[in-house]
């Protein structure tokens, strides 16, 4: 029976274990969106996982939703990232950079006072965006979404190229591949909701219209790297930026099918209503298993005995933890041993110092003993 402690491989990107550590926004990048030094060493700390996906990178200058998370559209900002993966590399880790464009949740405070991009220009709901910032006192709290705009077909290519580029940029910077952001409410599962993109032209109407921009993008990303590198996060049935996406099931089943042939080194998928103890793992999964065949990650708030079940019946290839890797850098060795598990504090998740950063304790390490 395979166990979390297999190895695997996703497409050309060879993992140790299927122990992942999920996508996680630190919010700890300076003004020019060029990721924290410290990153080094929070990363580096968490290499035994299987695969490290990093916080949300942004693509671009519109692409913010939440003030003071890392890009990868600058020379500066790429070899800021280069540090960080060299010394994943030399701990013997894998990591692909997660890339994002948030859209529509977002707000002019955080885009140069421009307006941000959405499929349709909806802004019905305002309210349920989450958009976040940090004040000139160093609290980071959310802050109200500003309206959006219907984007232009020239401004689509435009975020085409931005995520081409940010993937050029990856390998540049040595990472073992990207995973595309298309979960959460963001800009791709944005279009990919009828609700959201009401867009009568060829990236609007039917699911094979609305999923568009993500295979224009996943095209022009597979001119700079190969398509078994690149990784594809999706949350079906989220509840988070308010994508109302009314049959998820005809808009999800029709991807899986495209998902099946694309050649992409594995699939992510994030029950995000999980996070709010409205769990959809359990309508999620039938959607793709049966119709997808590729590397699959589940990302669920699952309890590492689970996670054992899940990939021992092969129900999914790998385990995707979040809070539970943010509080515990040596995850994979407090699972084998059977140890207790370290809290996530309650400051310094996003923004900040070290605290809440760097200062969570390893097994051999005051505060980190066995059961």
């Amino acid at each position: 029976m395979t166990s979390l402690f297999d190895p695997a491989s996703f497409g050309d990107i060879a993992l140790a274990n299927r122990i992942v550590m999920a996508p996680m926004t630190r919010s700890r990048a300076d003004e020019r969106g060029v990721i924290n030094p410290s990153a080094s060493d929070y990363y580096a700390a968490r290499a035994s996982a299987g695969l490290i996906i990093t916080e949300g990178v942004n693509v671009g200058p519109m692409s913010l939703a939440f003030d003071r998370t890392p890009g990868l559209w600058t020379d500066e900002q790429t070899e800021g990232w280069k540090a960080v993966v060299d010394r994943i590399h030399k701990q013997d880790g894998r990591v692909v950079a997660q890339l994002w464009h948030a859209g529509r949740a977002s707000a002019r405070g955080l885009l140069s006072d421009k307006q941000p991009l959405s499929p349709s220009g909806v802004n019905d709901d305002l309210e349920r965006l989450q958009v976040w910032a940090l004040l000139a006192n160093g609290a980071y709290v959310r802050i109200a979404a500003t309206s959006s705009r219907a984007m232009t077909l020239e401004e689509i290519q435009i975020v085409v190229k931005e995520f081409q580029l940010a993937a050029a940029n990856a390998m540049r910077a040595g990472f073992d591949g990207v995973e595309i952001h298309g979960a959460n409410g963001y800009l791709i599962h944005q279009f990919l909701s009828p609700t959201i993109n009401l867009r009568t032209d060829k990236y609007g109407g039917a699911p094979e219209r609305r999923s568009r921009l993500l295979r224009e993008i996943v095209a022009a990303m597979a001119d700079v790297m190969p398509r078994s590198r690149i990784g594809l996060r999706l949350s079906p049935f989220a509840a988070y930026n308010n994508v109302r996406d009314p049959k998820p099931e005809d808009t999800y089943g029709w991807l899986a099918d495209w998902l099946d042939s694309a050649g992409l080194a594995y699939l992510h998928l994030a029950d995000t209503n999980a996070w709010t103890g409205a769990p959809d793992y359990g309508r999620m999964l039938p959607i793709f298993r049966g119709r997808y065949h590729g590397p699959l990650v589940v990302n669920a708030g699952i309890a590492p005995e689970q996670a054992a079940r899940v990939v021992g019946s092969r129900e999914a290839d790998a385990v995707a933890f979040g809070r539970l890797f943010l509080a515990n850098p040596d995850l994979p060795a407090r699972i084998r041993a059977g140890a207790t598990y370290n809290s996530p504090q309650p400051f310094g998740i996003y923004g900040g110092s070290e605290a809440g950063y760097l200062d969570y304790p390893a097994l051999d390490t005051p505060g980190g003993a066995l059961l």
